[in-house]
């Protein structure tokens, strides 16, 4: 018989609770546990991000010269590793190569904080 795991403090800064749980947080702070790693989430490829997604994200950076296509950027030409859905998919957008562009990691969250703000109005 194994002993049981040592205790670990919480991820949360400045909490004085200990916890032996893999998500790392007490259990006063277990509900941050939820987000990313959510079962209820699903996979990237039970999300539609699979093999094909992949290859399509490889083809549209490639296609924009791995350079930011955003409104933001005026002009700039910022690095882009990322693939954005120019109209997201929760408002009727598809993975068709026109409604893709290359975006840059730091432009990409900030459109996506816009539109959950939106999507958060709406409701």
């Amino acid at each position: 018989m194994m002993p049981p795991k040592a205790k670990r403090p919480c991820r949360v800064p400045m909490c004085s609770g200990k916890t032996s749980d893999s998500h790392g947080y007490c259990s006063a702070h277990a509900s941050l546990s939820i987000g990313w790693s959510n079962p209820a989430r699903g996979t990237a490829e039970q999300r539609g991000y699979g093999w094909e997604w992949r290859k399509k994200r490889a083809a549209v950076l490639k296609r924009d010269r791995y350079l930011c296509q955003c409104a933001d950027c005026k002009g700039r030409c910022l690095p882009a590793s990322e693939v954005d859905h120019v109209v997201p998919k929760h408002l009727g957008g598809t993975d068709d190569f026109s409604n893709l562009a290359a975006i840059n990691e730091d432009c990409h969250k900030a459109k996506t904080q816009r539109e959950a703000q939106e999507a958060r109005r709406r409701t």
